[in-house]
């Protein structure tokens, strides 16, 4: 297990969140998104927005959280974040009242995948955890890509569930099929 924390993400991080999710999405979606979509990212575009994020979240229950690696120096390797339930968290068809009150969705929880494997991404989990029991959800959802058997395995390895949800993502005409999973948030933290 590596020496890591968990902490809310800072202004200065977004730059590095930015550059943490495009390595990611170009080792871990290459068979799952076209390769010239991948290519095309704009890491400038993603840390504007990631900036934002930091700045000025919708609501107090928006947050982004970050990973660190602790050894000789401090290394970013992986983030997460999520706020409460909103249109993007249904399927297609699914009315608005489907994911009611008390539900959080994961919009983004990811590692760069050299620094896999030494528990970053349960820190990022139990950590949003966390939050999402001091803010009141008893449920949360987060979408994964069919495909994306490694974020699939973490997520039921840890309870989650397939809660029968699916649609497919349009990306540059081609449709990429994803499955929403679920948890409860239990009321009390875990023991451990």
């Amino acid at each position: 297990m590596a020496l890591g924390y968990v902490r809310p993400a800072r202004p200065s991080d977004a730059g590095e969140i930015a550059r943490l999710q495009l390595a990611t999405w170009r080792a871990a979606y290459r068979r799952i998104l076209p390769r010239h979509v991948l290519d095309n990212l704009d890491e400038a575009y993603l840390a504007r927005r990631w900036s934002a994020a930091v700045q000025e979240p919708p609501s107090g229950a928006h947050r982004v959280l970050v990973a660190v690696e602790q050894a000789e120096q401090s290394y970013l390797v992986g983030f997460a974040a999520s706020g409460p339930a909103d249109a993007e968290a249904l399927a297609p068809g699914e009315p608005a009242e489907a994911l009611a009150d008390g539900v959080a969705a994961v919009t983004d929880l990811l590692v760069e995948p050299r620094w896999g494997r030494r528990g970053h991404g349960s820190r990022l989990l139990a950590a949003m955890v966390d939050h999402w029991r001091s803010d009141g959800f008893t449920r949360a959802v987060a979408w994964a890509f069919d495909a994306d058997a490694a974020t699939r395995k973490f997520l039921t390895s840890t309870g989650w569930e397939p809660d029968g949800a699916a649609r497919a993502l349009d990306v540059d005409d081609m449709l990429v099929p994803q499955v929403r999973l679920h948890v409860g948030v239990p009321a009390e933290p875990m023991a451990s």
